[in-house]
């Protein structure tokens, strides 16, 4: 299983910024089967699916993104702000599974 031609392969390796560690994407991964993603601010659906299907060889079934505005926060005496985040949340088909645990199985 191939990335289509249409996409650089050293553009897709780097659309994935991090896996998402929360409660919610454990819900989210348990009930839905969909893995979590932060990506990067310029990413499409279509470079999400291929990022994720190139690097784990896995099936996605559909993306899913929510754009986060970053929070204003204070430091002492200065304000200053959080970054903007960008999350994917990708829908494996039935029967793949994606493991980011690290454990070996």
């Amino acid at each position: 299983m191939s990335a289509p031609k249409k996409f650089d392969e050293g553009r897709l390796m780097q659309v994935l910024v991090a896996p998402v560690v929360s409660e919610k994407a454990t819900m989210v991964a348990e009930k839905s089967n969909a893995v979590t993603f932060k990506v990067l601010q310029d990413a499409t659906k279509l470079e999400i699916k291929a990022a994720v299907e190139l690097l784990f060889q896995v099936q996605v079934k559909g993306v899913s993104v929510v754009n986060t505005k970053g929070k204003t926060k204070r430091f002492g005496r200065s304000i200053g702000r959080r970054d903007n985040v960008r999350k994917a949340y990708v829908t494996l088909k039935p029967g793949q599974e994606l493991n980011l645990s690290g454990e070996a199985a």
